[in-house]
């Protein structure tokens, strides 16, 4: 094992990266980590292997990780590469997920601060004395959430 390895952060390219972590922060209650970056030069283009680099953006600690848990890092490039939709089922990182008291509420949170639904909300039994209910949505540049609500386990399977 590698010595001192801990988690550190996640990376997300941002279109707009001052109105992502704004939905980050009053939907999912993120935390800024300042200074904000505003990362550019020789540096940053042999770090990242993007000709002309230039990323601003911020840190957002996450919600229940305490004063120095993991934070969710925020960048735009000021050329961003082409887009592609993100779904659930492709090679690689898929989603992010957040532990929350009701589904069905933080579901409609998301939504009614530009978000959009990718399934239904489900409950699935995880063992026989633990369940999971959840649902994918996307933040308002199309990145997907899970949310997600631990619970002793009931005789469902799954439902809408």
């Amino acid at each position: 094992m590698i010595s001192g390895v801990r988690y550190v952060h996640t990376n997300l390219i941002a279109r707009d990266w001052r109105r992502l972590a704004h939905f980050y922060e009053t939907v999912l209650g993120c935390v800024p980590v300042p200074p904000e970056r505003n990362l550019s030069g020789a540096e940053m283009e042999a770090g990242t292997g993007v000709p002309g680099a230039h990323l601003r953006g911020m840190h957002l600690r996450l919600p229940g990780a305490g004063p120095s848990g993991p934070t969710l890092e925020i960048f735009e490039y000021s050329e961003p590469a082409a887009d592609m939709p993100q779904v659930v089922n492709r090679p690689g990182f898929a989603h992010i997920a957040f532990a929350v008291d009701s589904v069905v509420d933080a579901r409609e949170q998301v939504l009614s601060n530009g978000g959009s639904p990718v399934g239904d909300v489900v409950t699935v039994a995880i063992s026989a004395t633990a369940q999971v209910t959840w649902c994918y949505v996307r933040d308002p540049e199309g990145n997907i959430i899970e949310l997600q609500t631990l619970s002793p386990s009931g005789n469902r399977t799954s439902s809408a």
